[in-house]
C-alpha cells in the first residue's frame, strides 16, 4: 500500500524510519509520536520494539553452551534480515508487516 506525500506523512515516515535504528532510536520514535500519533509511525515503531525485543531474546540463547551459539546465530541472521525488510518499507513509505512475526506484533503492541 503506497502512501501519499505530503508533510504529515513525511513527519511520519521519518519517525517510521527513526524506529528502526538502535533501541535509542526506538525510544526516540516513540517519544516523537506521541503527540501527533502518526499512523504510519506507530504501524513501523510496532513491528520495530518486537524486532529488537525478539534480537534480545535471541541473545539469550548464547547462554547454552555450544547449541545455545549456533541457535542465537542462525536467529540472529533471520531477525537482521526482517529488520532491514522492515526499514526498507519505512524507508518507501509502505505499511507491511514483517513477515512471519509482524501480526504478532501487532497484535502485542496494538497499544502502542
Amino acid at each position: 500500500m503506497e502512501i501519499p506525500n505530503d508533510s504529515s506523512n513525511s513527519e511520519g515516515r521519518t519517525v517510521a524510519i527513526i524506529s528502526y535504528l538502535t533501541v535509542i532510536g526506538l525510544i526516540i520514535a516513540i517519544v516523537l509520536n506521541e503527540e501527533k500519533k502518526h499512523d504510519e509511525a506507530s504501524f513501523h515503531i510496532r513491528q520495530s520494539m518486537g524486532l529488537f525485543i525478539s534480537i534480545g531474546l535471541v541473545l539469550l540463547l548464547t547462554y547454552i553452551p555450544v547449541v545455545g551459539n549456533i541457535l542465537a546465530s542462525i536467529g540472529l541472521l533471520y531477525f537482521i534480515v526482517l529488520w532491514g525488510f522492515g526499514i526498507v518499507n519505512a524507508v518507501f513509505g509502505h505499511k507491511r508487516r514483517i513477515p512471519t512475526v509482524g501480526l504478532y506484533y501487532e497484535k502485542v503492541f496494538s497499544n502502542l
